[in-house]
């Protein structure tokens, strides 16, 4: 069966496209992002792609609702032998109550979290953010100064943001570039993909076949790091 794959924004919305040797064309919607992906016959064109998607723009919303329901219904309790994930390695969280400031550390297969006897969950929850996002700004400004010299653009502000259906976004014409702070919980070559892809924004505003092949030629593996990124949900206890 011969294929070929396209990539699509649609309402906003980002599309994967697979064109196959198949009768009709199928839309699905997988965790955690709502990432739209389309199965289309060969005789399709990205044109009739993005109508059918749209045609289904009601259903694929209610879906995308669905998975933020769940993941909101998954939140963390912050107790002793939950799982966390840092840098797409599994973690077993230690709860340490004694004085003095609350802070986490790395303890072999551990995340041990030190904090005041009687701290709150939602505490201990803003807590753990403040360490991702920490993580992630220790590991992001060499990543991207290293692209910056690589692809011969500048990117004169970046920001560590909690979003729900994307890893990174881009404003082309401010060149700021978000990123999304679970991104810390992922392997690092899941943030090098993500940096790559939005700094190749600058370069082509859509994600058609001109972003396609700037993003073959610039990082090869990207559709493998991409897979590993969206293939597990970002509840981790789901992992």
């Amino acid at each position: 069966m011969s294929t070929a794959n396209a990539y699509l924004t649609v309402r906003g919305i980002e599309v994967d496209v697979v064109y196959k040797d198949i009768k009709n064309l199928h839309i699905t919607v997988h965790p955690p992002a709502g990432r739209v992906r389309v199965a289309a016959p060969t005789r399709f064109d990205d044109d009739q792609v993005r109508l059918a998607v749209v045609g289904r723009l009601a259903w694929i919303k209610r879906q995308r609702e669905q998975l933020q329901a769940v993941e909101r219904q998954t939140e963390r309790e912050m107790v002793t032998g939950e799982s966390h994930y840092v840098w797409g390695i599994r973690r077993r969280l230690k709860i340490v109550e004694r004085p003095g400031r609350a802070h986490f550390e790395l303890n072999g297969d551990r995340l041990v979290l030190y904090v005041p006897a009687g701290t709150s969950q939602d505490k201990r929850l803003d807590q753990l953010d403040k360490w991702y996002r920490a993580q992630l700004r220790e590991a992001i400004p060499g990543l991207i100064a290293g692209w910056e010299q690589k692809l011969d653009v500048t990117v004169p502000k970046w920001t560590i943001k909690r979003m729900k259906t994307k890893w990174g976004s881009c404003n082309r014409e401010t060149r700021h570039i978000w990123l999304n702070v679970e991104l810390a919980k992922k392997h690092p070559d899941c943030l090098e993909y993500i940096v790559v892809h939005e700094m190749t924004h600058y370069f082509e505003r859509n994600h058609g076949p001109t972003f396609t092949a700037l993003m073959d030629a610039h990082l090869p593996d990207w559709r493998s790091r991409r897979d590993q990124l969206n293939d597990a949900p970002l509840a981790d206890e789901t992992w």
